[in-house]
Parts: structure tokens; sequence; C-alpha cells
């Protein structure tokens, strides 16, 4: 869904079917061409046969609702993921940023495909327009986007900017920059360039280990950018921005989930504007999941030492909601 194409498309035609054609994808949600009667029979012909409305996917979800997981089949044959997490006040969007990812963390079912391309702009405000049509029988919108999908954003730096700035354009989704947020494993110039950006939108950092030797042998990005010199851009951009930063920590058992890692996982964020989001392990059969209690022991040594901690829930592990478990199963049925 190329919205350069839509501008070929249209260009023979009066300037404001640009402004109806895109009135009727983002607000209006359309599928289908047809479903727009502000445009003439013989232009949602060409439409329809030019630039078709149709999203190719599988959807997954619970029974409740809560997890709805999209396997979107791109035209070039890759698949890429994206989630849906319904709460009672908010609808959080996860997209994808690329096909595959290069950062091979030994935690990651995305690593394990290798890295296949970037995303355009386009493919990645696509998943948010997904699940926007999904709400739209339930008179609900997408209130959240994350951007902790497939791949890793940084490396994708200007086609998830520009994506970013779209979804937060009041003429298409409208969504606050305080309610959008990138995630990166840690590249350093993307950190960088962020703090730069004009849009207030969040950053998250998938740290996942309190210090560096463990950190290489989980994500191998800590070779090339380093923990010590990662926190310390962290702390720029924080100066920088004045927003707390988010440092998601994904809890293994018996690798990174001890007394040990939360006491210098203390030392290490000590001070810093910003707060730990625990992450239960989605098992890929690499590793095994932290027991509760463990899980339990660990946040109250973070909270008992100033850490403000959030903890996610492990919905969708009966929908392999884990980036990247469903593209690596290449799951072909098409919707």
């Amino acid at each position: 869904m190329d919205f350069e194409l839509l501008k070929r498309v249209l260009e023979n035609e009066p300037g404001y079917r640009y402004k109806q054609a895109v009135r009727a994808i983002f607000l209006e949600l359309a599928d289908d061409w047809s479903q727009v009667s502000v445009l003439p029979k013989e232009l949602k012909s060409k439409l329809n046969s030019e630039f078709p409305l149709v999203i190719n996917h599988t959807l997954y979800e619970l029974s409740d609702g809560t997890t709805v997981k999209a396997l979107i089949h791109l035209s070039d044959g890759n698949n890429i993921e994206a989630v849906l997490m319904r709460h009672k006040d908010r609808n959080t969007v996860c997209v994808s940023s690329q096909a595959g990812c290069s950062m091979a963390c030994s935690f990651c079912a995305t690593g394990r495909l290798g890295y296949r391309r970037n995303l355009t702009k386009f493919e990645i405000v696509m998943q948010v327009l997904l699940f926007a049509r999904y709400l739209k029988p339930h008179q609900q919108g997408v209130t959240n986007v994350v951007v902790m999908g497939m791949g890793e954003p940084m490396l994708n730096y200007d086609n998830v900017i520009q994506a970013l700035r779209i979804v937060n354009s009041k003429d298409i989704f409208g969504i606050g920059a305080r309610k959008i947020s990138v995630s990166t494993c840690g590249i350093i110039p993307g950190i960088r360039r962020l703090s730069d950006e004009e849009m207030d939108i969040n950053l998250a950092i998938s740290l996942h280990a309190p210090e560096g030797s463990l950190r290489s042998k989980l994500m191998p990005v800590n070779n090339r950018f380093p923990l010590d010199d990662l926190m310390s851009e962290v702390k720029k951009y924080i100066s920088k921005k004045r927003r707390r930063v988010m440092f998601e920590y994904l809890l293994i058992s018996g690798v990174n989930d001890s007394k040990d890692c939360s006491m210098q996982l203390v030392k290490l964020l000590k001070g810093v504007l910003g707060f730990v989001n625990l992450i239960p392990y989605n098992y890929t059969g690499e590793y095994s999941v932290s027991d509760k209690q463990t899980v339990q022991e660990f946040r109250k040594t973070l909270e008992d030492n100033g850490i403000e901690v959030t903890q996610r829930f492990a919905h969708g592990r009966d929908i392999s909601a884990a980036c990247g478990q469903l593209a690596a199963q290449r799951v072909v049925s098409k919707k």
C-alpha cells in the first residue's frame, strides 16, 4: 500500500479526490473502494484495480480478545507480524520495522530468521491500519503504537520516523507523540538521532541484562555498542529530552533472574530517569520461563531500592505472540 502510487493513480483527477481517498482509508477505514460513496463508480473501479485496499493477512486471537496477532503477507513473499494488545483504557498496536532481523539476540525468534529487508513507511503504517479496521466494529480505535515487533527500528530509522509522523498526523490517526514508543536493542547513533527529533515520542531500551558480559552473550549488539556507552548515551538523551526511558527486561530462568542480577540492575539504573518493564519470557525453545516467585522477588528487590517497575503479562503464548514466532513457522494461509 504505497501512497505515492495512489497519487499517481489520481494524478489526472481533481486535487480534492486525493483528500477524499485518504479520508476513506484512514477515517472511514474502508477496505474496498466500492464502500466510498463520494467517489464516482468508474474511479472506484479503477482504484480497486490499481490501488486495492486489501491487506493480505492471517489473524490469530485469544478467545477473550485481549491479544490479536496478525501475520501479514507482503507482495514479495515476506511475512511480517503485528500485535494488538487490548486493555480497558487503551488499544496498543505493536508493529514491525523490518522483515527479519540482523541482531541475532539469542532469545528472539525473529533473530533466527535473519535479515530480509527494511519495511517501507507505508508497510509500517499498514500494520496500524489493519488493527484500526479490526477495532472499528467494536467502536474503538488504536490509542497507542509501539515499534517493538520484528526488526531493529534504528536500522530502518528514516522509514520508521516517517511512518510515525503519518500515525501522529491529525489528518490520519492523530495518535499523540507521547503515546508512541520506539524500542532499540542499543543502536547508539539511532538514539542520538531520536534525541534531535521534534516529535517527542518515547524511547525504550531492550536491556535484558544488568552488566556487559551477560548482555554480550544474550545480545551480540553489546559487542559493538557496549552497555556503558549505551547508558551514557541514554543519559544524554534524558538530559536533552527530559523524558523517562523504559528499560525492557526479559526474565529468563537461571540466566538473568537471580538476586545478584537484580542488585546489579539497581546499581545500573539508580538515579536514571526511567522505569523497568519486566517481561516474562515467551518460550521459543532456547531458554526456560522464570517462575512466578522468582519474578516477584526480582521485582521486589528493584522496588525496595527505588526503581519503578511495571510488569507485562504473558498474553498470547497460545498464539505464538513472541516476535517472529509465526513467521519462523512459515505460516502461509491467507485471509
